[in-house]
């Protein structure tokens, strides 16, 4: 595999993807901009916000660093809450999913080995546009992608 040059980018010049519940990812290098070794996306969850339903990924391993505010993660049955500074990373198999259960927004960087996860939330947020997406929609949006919905 032969990366491309290196690049910097600032979270504020990266894509910008709008979903229909008011959460906004930026897409600070794509799966096509690092031949597919990783991508990173910086998600802003708004206070309240209920992220993903509960899933897990055959090849995908799922990271997250939090930058600003407290996210609360699921990990199978067990809940847990990781403010600035914590790192979490679900390798391929593990049932995960976030949320914001504070009254303050959320900035998380989301690390994904292999690249190419911002192809999903390309496809979220072009299914949504300005609504919120049902669990059921998820679903069926994410399985081609390698993202199992679990409930």
């Amino acid at each position: 595999m032969t990366l491309p040059a290196i690049f910097l980018r600032a979270s504020d010049k990266g894509e910008i993807l709008t979903y229909g519940d008011g959460n906004v990812s930026l897409v600070l290098a794509s799966g096509d901009a690092t031949g597919g070794a990783f991508s990173v996306v910086e998600h802003r969850l708004r206070p309240g916000a209920s992220g993903p339903p509960l899933h897990r990924h055959e090849r995908l391993c799922d990271s997250f660093y939090v930058l600003e505010g407290t996210v609360t993660l699921r990990i199978g049955e067990r809940t847990v809450s990781a403010g600035p500074g914590s790192y979490a990373c679900f390798p391929p198999g593990v049932a995960h999913c976030y949320r914001n259960d504070t009254d303050a927004p959320v900035r998380m960087l989301n690390i994904n080995a292999p690249g190419g996860w911002d192809r999903v939330l390309r496809a979220l947020v072009s299914a949504g546009g300005d609504r919120p997406l049902d669990q059921t929609e998820i679903g069926r949006i994410s399985a081609e992608h390698d993202m199992i919905v679990l409930e």
